[in-house]
């Protein structure tokens, strides 16, 4: 099939050809001018060109002279509707070879064509047979356009093997532009030619401003001098590098655009360039290329300025590859040298049970002593990690992380980690990562911070315990040294009983404390009311600190409220509260209970509050009063709270010191059931 190329501004001329042609033997491809049609003629496409030279005079034959620059072969056929002698004479010298009349007949253009058919075979058929190639040249040399497509065809394999040569350098950036600009000035004899590129910031590495990442700086050039190279730079922000991101084609130096920017302009003169090319990786522009005329001075043509665009688009293609593999293999260095560096043990093992990756750590604690290569291999690992390592392989799961202690390096303790990689969408992992933190050190600090912890809780244990037990003994000790004197006095004999009487008060409390202190958190399990041990636990605190004119005022819900646990334990914490509540105003103490349920249908928790008439706990104070030790009084072991604390927690429940103006403490306990379901 023959493709006939029609040029005329009108449709309906372009319409009367095909209606006129078999469409079988002709296929017609219609273009409004010469520019347009100009890649078919140059690359040899078309077997006829028909002209619409409707319009007389020196226009219509500069469009003929115009078709003949671009191709010398292809015969030329002119309809006019007025054709004149002096006209179809200039336009015969010109290179048409029929000048037909309008309208169209179809009988005459049929014929017409079959002559220019039968002459284009011995016309054409001039080239000698190429060496190697006599069988394609015997099928084809039946086919009118036989030659004509196998030099064509020959002439874009010679390209395509030329540029092909530049992917030898597909992972340097800088040999493979290089090696392209050679190829365009061997093929297109190119005289001057210079590439600029926005190359992107490595991730994790650098960090440009954003006027930096909007700079194409120089990459590759030919014909230019270095110096002006060193020294310039194009922007997407202005010039030739704003008009290429704007319109994204093809910049003439003699395009409007260009000739309304002065700094467009001006580039263009200091490169010495004619045109400039946009760079594309198919997404955005990541560079320009400017070119001179060839080293003829004739400028480039349209169709190799676009067959330049394309070679280009694929050249940025590469460039973009070459960037993401420099990043990966930037970002994979650094990982490594973050993983080898590591005090961690890192150790990759794939499904072959092969160790792909081993860092210092890993090689210094599993690694064979004796081997000077440093390397490790899965049978160097303990049986208990290797088997592990297996399981993870072949389940696809994690392993929560667990303690090892290799049973050759006694006081030896590690934190084990294990979790599989899975690649894309498989299910089971290609390979697993055991990570292990040595803490054989941490755990040497952790048992001597909790022994020094131990020395110093013992140290002031002892030291507020002599205090008091020496507060107790004073009095005793006083009455002791004048018993043998005064015995028979009433006055010190009542006196004597009261030292003692006080004495062992004190010394009862401490022992209840260290005692409720020293229990494991084991309790005796007894429901009762918590209103009646709330009233016993006042009267324990009243005769600890007897205080004239002291109030309980308890709202009593009417209903008791049951409480299961050990009663002499909570008793003894509910007094502990009571009895700070009693010290926080020695004068007259006044003691307010409330009652509080949580939950639907009587609720699962009660919350009691206890509220003083003292001067209430500081935020600071709040915080650390149920510390052990902690105390503001000058007298006692500051473990009163956090007795009441542990005791509490023992029971699941929760103590709250409020920051108040008045003391406020509230206690949390889980309930069985209101009394009226008991």
């Amino acid at each position: 099939m023959k493709t006939i190329l029609v040029l005329s501004p009108h449709p309906d001329f372009a319409e009367a050809i095909r209606a006129a042609l078999n469409a079988d033997q002709y296929r017609i491809v219609h273009r409004l001018n010469v520019e347009e049609g100009e890649p078919l003629l140059v690359h040899g496409l078309v077997s006829t060109c028909i002209l619409d030279a409707d319009l007389m005079g020196v226009e219509s034959v500069w469009v003929i002279e115009r078709l003949r620059r671009r191709d010398t072969k292809t015969p030329i056929i002119a309809f006019t509707s007025n054709a004149q002698s002096d006209w179809e004479e200039e336009a015969f010298l010109r290179g048409v070879t029929h000048v037909l009349s309008k309208p169209v007949r179809t009988r005459l253009l049929n014929s017409v064509m079959e002559r220019l058919a039968a002459a284009a075979v011995p016309a054409r058929f001039t080239p000698s047979v190429p060496p190697g190639n006599t069988a394609v040249f015997a099928r084809t040399v039946n086919e009118p356009d036989a030659v004509n497509r196998f030099a064509n065809t020959s002439q874009t394999l010679d390209v395509l093997r030329d540029f092909s040569s530049i992917l030898t350098h597909s992972l340097d950036a800088e040999a493979m532009l290089k090696q392209f600009l050679l190829f365009l000035r061997e093929t297109l004899s190119v005289n001057r030619a210079g590439i600029f590129l926005n190359r992107p910031c490595a991730p994790l590495t650098e960090v440009v401003s954003h006027e930096d990442s909007r700079r194409l700086r120089s990459a590759s050039a030919i014909g230019l001098a270095s110096g002006l190279l060193e020294h310039f730079e194009l922007s997407l922000d202005s010039g030739i590098g704003a008009q290429i991101a704007r319109l994204g084609r093809i910049l003439r130096r003699d395009s409007d655009e260009a000739r309304a920017d002065s700094e467009t302009q001006k580039e263009f003169e200091l490169l010495g360039a004619q045109v400039a090319v946009p760079i594309l990786d198919r997404d955005v522009i990541v560079g320009v290329a400017v070119f001179d005329g060839r080293v003829t001075g004739e400028p480039l043509v349209n169709v190799e300025l676009e067959l330049i665009f394309r070679l280009l688009e694929q050249v940025g293609l590469g460039l973009r590859n070459i960037w993401l593999h420099d990043q990966l293999a930037g970002n994979h260095e650094m990982m490594s040298n973050v993983l080898r560096e590591l005090s961690s043990a890192c150790i990759v093992v794939g499904r072959d049970l092969k160790v792909l990756h081993a860092n210092k750590a890993a090689r210094r604690h599993f690694g064979r002593k004796n081997e000077r290569s440093g390397g490790l291999e899965f049978s160097d690992l303990p049986q208990q990690l290797g088997s592990k390592i297996y399981q993870v392989l072949k389940t696809g799961s994690a392993l929560e992380p667990f303690r090892y202690e290799p049973e050759n390096s006694p006081g030896m303790v590690y934190n084990v980690s294990i979790v599989p990689f899975q690649r894309g969408s498989s299910a089971m992992p290609s390979s697993a990562l055991l990570t292990a933190d040595d803490l054989t050190q941490s755990e040497q600090l952790r048992k001597l911070e909790v022994e020094t912890a131990n020395l110093r809780l013992v140290r002031t244990m002892a030291d507020r315990m002599a205090h008091e037990i020496g507060n107790a003994m004073v009095p005793l000790s006083t009455h002791q040294q004048l018993i043998a004197e005064k015995f028979d006095d009433a006055e010190f004999r009542e006196s004597l009983d009261l030292a003692m009487g006080e004495g062992v008060k004190r010394v009862s409390r401490l022992i209840n404390q260290m005692r409720f202190l020293a229990r494991d958190g084991h309790i005796e399990e007894e429901a009762f009311p918590i209103e009646k041990v709330i009233e016993e636990a006042y009267q324990d605190a009243m005769r600890q600190q007897p205080a004239v004119g002291a109030q309980l005022k308890m709202d009593h819900p009417g209903k008791p409220f049951i409480i299961t646990g050990d009663r002499a334990a909570l008793r003894h914490a509910l007094s502990e509260i009571m009895l700070n509540a009693l010290q926080a105003n020695p004068k007259s103490p006044q003691i307010g209970v409330k009652f509080q349920t949580e939950g639907a249908l009587g609720g699962r928790a009660l919350t009691i509050e206890v509220q003083d008439n003292g001067a209430g706990f500081t935020a600071d104070a709040a915080k650390k009063v149920p510390a052990p030790f902690y105390t503001t009084r000058s007298v006692g072991l500051g473990l009163r709270l956090a007795v009441t604390h542990k005791i509490i927690e023992n029971h699941h429940g929760k103590l709250e010191i409020v920051p108040s103006p008045s003391g406020i403490v509230r206690v949390s306990l889980p309930i069985e059931q209101a009394a009226g379901q008991a």
